[in-house]
């Protein structure tokens, strides 16, 4: 049977207004050039401010500070003593390179694969739905391989259990991409995240003692997840699958499935249980070290937060999960010999090339920022005019994550996104009496909310792909406005979510508090 076509006028408001979308987001020039015109930019305003005299107090602060120019003599020598410190020092580089290479073991191994398999290949069928959703909002934890992994496994996992296989497909890619800066697990995503946000932070000097750590987030993106999970469950169960036509049964997507399984072997699952218990083993033993009483890994005073465990927690989750990848892989025999795991590291980091030249010239941009007080004076300013309107508290990170939606339309890149405004709203919203905690909480739901609908994100069109194997007339527009029924509900969730965080004044992560103190 082929899929019956939306309505006339529907269909053209669909076409038209993505095909703007995609026209607009075309002509934005590479992540690379863009952020070398932002140094630019940022050089000449500099430079213009600091031959006109101008100067910024930060409240709170008795010494007023003069804006510095990057196209002077003064800052060129800046610039040339500084470039390497720049790279190197930027804070997530290191972060995000150590974690990929450790979650790479897990997945170059299989085990993060198995996982999603083993969780949702039993499901009960009324539950499943739910559980495709919840493990989705987990998958961040794979990063982009989520994306490849889990729509086609949910589909298969739904054809087996007589539902509609196009309803796993869509719904385990709108949760993907909806729940993909949420979840219980730790990742690449929140070590660059956090990387960003300690670097904007240091526009200000209350910016130095914010905690910025990597779990700043944890107890949000955790609550948000479930949250996420039971409304994507609905919305697959109730709003998307009754409304999906039965599609046909092609020689393709017979092929297909037959190249993805949901089976675990015995021997993956031995491996999974063994992985399992070598975590667990270390995790009791770092918690052991940790409460002690008297254990240098406690804080000042033996405090527990802050404290040198959660300072140092890429470390502890580096060597967790080059323990699973490895006991997971020696037990699988996708590592024969030691040299296995050095290789697939390295393989991992290979793939973080374009990142690494990312990064270069953004730590360029964010270092201007800092040291011309360019940031300072935007922070300051745009403070002001938040407060003069009304938009503080709530409201003003309500009309932040608005903006990011819209901007999210356009660059779909979270990393470069979120490159470009935290440099101004994290000391922005501090000066707000904000902890950069929730300005990156709130980044974090407008990069999630619009991912799934901008014709930008080439992974749509790869959906698109694999939908039609199951119903080969299918079109973008159509697949644009099944996935568009997610877009508002879990907009809301995450703002609820972060609503109850904030009106209860909850800590969004370890230590780390919604408002200053």
């Amino acid at each position: 049977m082929t899929t019956q076509a939306p309505p006339a006028a529907e269909r053209g408001f669909i076409d038209r207004a993505m095909s703007g979308i995609e026209r607009v987001g075309n002509r934005l020039p590479h992540p690379v050039l863009l952020f070398l015109g932002l140094f630019v930019v940022v050089g000449a305003v500099s430079t213009a401010l600091a031959a006109a005299g101008t100067t910024v107090r930060i409240p709170g602060e008795d010494k007023t500070v003069a804006v510095r120019g990057v196209f002077t003599g003064e800052g060129a020598v800046w610039l040339l003593e500084n470039f390497i410190p720049n790279f190197t020092g930027f804070p997530s580089l290191g972060t995000v390179l150590l974690m990929m290479a450790a979650v790479g073991v897990a997945e170059r191994t299989g085990l993060l694969e198995t996982v999603v398999r083993a969780s949702i290949s039993r499901a009960p069928r009324a539950l499943l739905p739910y559980l495709v959703a919840f493990v989705a909002a987990q998958a961040h934890l794979m990063s982009d391989v989520a994306i490849l992994v889990i729509p086609p496994l949910a589909a298969l996992v739904f054809k087996n259990a007589g539902r509609n296989p196009v309803a796993g497909l869509i719904g385990g890619f709108a949760c993907v991409c909806a729940g993909y800066a949420a979840g219980f697990s730790i990742g690449v995503l929140d070590a660059l995240y956090t990387g960003i946000t300690h670097q904007a932070a240091q526009v200000l000097p209350q910016g130095a003692d914010a905690p910025t750590h990597i779990l700043i987030n944890y107890f949000y993106t955790a609550a948000a997840s479930v949250v996420l999970a039971l409304i994507g469950g609905f919305l697959i169960s109730r709003v998307l699958e009754p409304r999906l036509p039965q599609p046909g049964h092609s020689a393709e997507a017979s092929a297909d499935d037959a190249t993805v399984t949901t089976e675990v072997t015995p021997l993956q699952r031995t491996a999974m249980r063994r992985a399992g218990l070598a975590v667990l083993a270390y995790v009791a033993l770092v918690l052991t070290c940790w409460l002690i009483p008297g254990s240098p890994l406690r804080g000042e005073g033996g405090a527990l937060v802050p404290s040198p465990v959660l300072n140092g927690i890429v470390p502890l989750l580096f060597v967790a999960f080059l323990l699973a990848g490895a006991v997971y892989g020696r037990t699988v025999k996708a590592v024969t010999r030691f040299e296995d795991i050095p290789r697939m590291m390295a393989e991992a980091i290979t793939g973080m090339s374009a990142y690494i030249v990312l990064i270069l010239v953004i730590a360029q941009v964010i270092g201007v920022f800092d040291w011309t007080d360019l940031g300072t004076l935007l922070a300051v300013k745009g403070a002001a005019l938040l407060e003069s309107v009304g938009l503080t508290g709530y409201l003003g990170l309500l009309a932040f994550v608005l903006l990011v939606c819209v901007l999210n339309l356009f660059i779909t890149s979270g990393s470069a996104l979120w490159s470009l405004v935290a440099p101004v709203f994290v000391p922005a919203f501090m000066l707000l009496g904000m902890e950069p905690a929730a300005t990156q909480a709130a980044f974090r739901i407008g990069d999630s909310a619009t991912q799934m609908i901008t014709p930008l994100n080439p992974y749509v069109f790869l959906l698109l792909t694999v939908l039609r194997r199951y119903e080969p007339d299918a079109q973008l527009g159509s697949l644009l406005s099944r996935l568009s029924v997610f877009v508002v509900p879990f907009l809301v969730a995450w703002l609820a979510v972060l609503g109850i965080f904030y009106g209860f004044d909850l800590p969004l992560g370890p230590g780390a508090s919604l408002r200053t103190p």
